[in-house]
C-alpha cells in the first residue's frame, strides 16, 4: 500500500515538473531562441560597444582639416526627392509611420549591419511587409535619389538574397524583399532629413540639405556574384568594380605596385570600415597617387566614378569636383596577387572618400567554404572621412546656425 502510495506521488511530481517545463519553455522561447543565436548576440553586442561611443567620424592619426565640408548651394534640386518621401509616408499606416519615423539625429542612422536578417534586427519597414502600392512608393524614393545604374545595382543586390533564399531550402533569413527603410527628419526643403535603407549586402544612408546630399555610408556586396541557377539565373554584379580595380593595379610600374601592396598574402576578409566602425582611425597607405602617371591617374578617377555614380545626376558630379579637389592626396592600396583570376582587396582612401573593395569567404552558398576568400562574395564600402558620414559635419554647421539651443 505505502509502495502503490509513494509511486502515485513520484509520478505526480514527475508530471508537474513536466508541465511546468513546458510552460516555462513556451514562456521563454524568444528567450531561448536568442540564448541559441550567438552570432546574433554577438553582432548586437558589437552595435551597442560602438554606440556608446559619440560619432566622430573616421580619422587619420594625425587627423585631416575640420573644414572640408561646408554648407553651399549645388544648384540641383532635390525636390523629387523630398515629395517621393512624403508620398511614401502618407500611406503607411500609423503604426508604420511610427516605427518608420526618428528625428534627424538619432542613432538609428548608425545602426545598420550588412548582415543578413538571421543574426541581425532592423528598424523601419520592410519592403516585403509593404502593400504593392506603398511599395511603388518606397522604390520611387530610392529610385528618386539613385542613378539608373545605382538603383539597378540595388535591385541586382535585393536579388542574390533571393538566391541564398533558393539554395538554403527557403531559409527565412534571406529574402529579396528584407529591406528596411527609415526616415531621419521630416522631409524638408530647407531643414535637414534624410533615408536609410538597411538589408543584406545593402545599407544606404541619404542626407539631405537644402540642395545638397551626402550619400554615406553605403555598404554594397553580394554572393553569390554570379547566379548560376534559379530565378535570377545569370544576375552578376561587381565586374567592373573587381576588374577596373585590377587593371589599375597592373598598369603601375613594378616599384609603384610593391608600394602600394599592403601584403601579398590574402588569406581572409580585409574591410576595415564596415558597419560599427564609425569612429575607425585609419591612416592613409599605399601609394600617394601623385606618383601617378597622367594615365594612371585617369584609371583611378574612372574608378572611383564607378562608386561614386550610384548616386543621382547631378550630384555625382558635385560629389567627383569634391574628389578631384584633393585628388593629390589620395592614397591607394593593395593586398593580394595580381594575376587574371587574382584574389584581392583594395582601398581608395582620400579627405573626402575612402572607398574599399573585397573579396571575401563564401557564406552563404552552402559547402562551398574553402576557408579562403572568393571572387563568388564581394564587399564594398564608401565613406565619407573626417566627420560627414551620414552628413554629420553639414549638420552640425546647420545647428549652430540656426539652432542655437539645441
Amino acid at each position: 500500500m505505502m509502495k502503490n502510495l509513494l509511486l502515485i506521488l513520484l509520478l505526480l511530481t514527475v508530471s508537474s515538473c513536466k508541465q511546468k517545463g513546458i510552460l516555462n519553455e513556451n514562456d521563454n522561447t524568444t528567450e531561448r531562441l536568442e540564448e541559441e543565436n550567438p552570432v546574433k548576440e554577438r553582432f548586437a553586442k558589437m552595435e551597442a560597444e560602438a554606440l556608446k561611443e559619440q560619432y566622430s567620424g573616421i580619422f587619420t592619426e594625425k587627423g585631416d582639416s575640420t573644414k572640408l565640408f561646408q554648407i553651399r548651394p549645388t544648384g540641383i534640386s532635390t525636390l523629387p526627392i523630398q515629395q517621393a518621401a512624403e508620398i511614401f509616408l502618407k500611406n503607411l499606416s500609423a503604426s508604420q509611420v511610427e516605427r518608420t519615423t526618428f528625428t534627424i539625429d538619432d542613432e538609428e542612422w548608425r545602426k545598420w549591419c550588412n548582415v543578413d536578417n538571421g543574426i541581425y534586427d532592423r528598424q523601419g519597414v520592410s519592403l516585403k511587409e509593404l502593400t504593392d502600392n506603398q511599395k511603388k512608393n518606397a522604390l520611387s524614393l530610392i529610385q528618386e535619389s539613385l542613378s539608373a545604374k545605382g538603383l539597378q545595382l540595388s535591385k541586382d543586390i535585393m536579388k542574390t538574397d533571393q538566391t541564398l533564399k533558393e539554395l538554403n531550402n527557403g531559409s527565412l533569413d534571406f529574402d529579396e524583399e528584407l529591406y528596411f527603410l527609415t526616415i531621419m527628419g521630416k522631409p524638408s526643403s530647407t531643414e535637414p532629413w534624410g533615408w536609410q535603407l538597411d538589408g543584406h549586402h545593402l545599407v544606404i544612408n541619404y542626407f539631405i540639405l537644402g540642395d545638397q546630399v551626402v550619400m554615406s555610408p553605403v555598404f554594397m556586396g553580394g554572393e553569390p556574384i554570379i547566379t548560376t541557377s534559379g530565378k535570377y539565373k545569370g544576375n552578376t554584379i561587381f565586374q567592373d568594380e573587381q576588374n577596373m580595380g585590377l587593371a589599375l593595379m597592373q598598369s603601375l610600374e613594378p616599384e609603384h605596385q610593391k608600394e602600394a601592396t599592403i601584403t601579398k598574402f590574402k588569406t581572409g576578409n580585409n574591410n576595415l570600415a564596415e558597419a560599427n566602425k564609425d569612429n575607425l582611425t585609419l591612416n592613409y597607405e599605399g601609394i600617394p597617387v601623385s606618383k601617378f602617371s597622367d594615365e594612371q591617374r585617369q584609371k583611378l578617377i574612372d574608378l572611383i566614378y564607378l562608386y561614386i555614380s550610384n548616386i543621382r545626376e547631378g550630384h555625382d558630379k558635385v560629389k567627383m569636383r569634391e574628389v578631384l579637389e584633393h585628388i593629390d592626396g589620395t592614397w591607394f592600396s593593395w593586398v593580394g596577387d595580381i594575376s587574371e583570376n587574382a584574389v584581392f582587396y583594395y582601398r581608395i582612401h582620400s579627405p573626402v572618400v575612402l572607398i574599399e573593395f573585397d573579396h571575401q569567404r563564401v557564406v552563404g552558398v552552402p559547402n562551398a567554404d574553402d576557408g579562403k576568400p572568393s571572387r563568388n562574395h564581394i564587399h564594398t564600402v564608401v565613406r565619407t572621412p573626417n566627420g560627414n558620414d551620414y552628413g554629420k559635419d553639414l549638420l552640425r554647421q546647420h545647428k549652430e546656425r540656426h539652432h542655437h539651443n539645441n
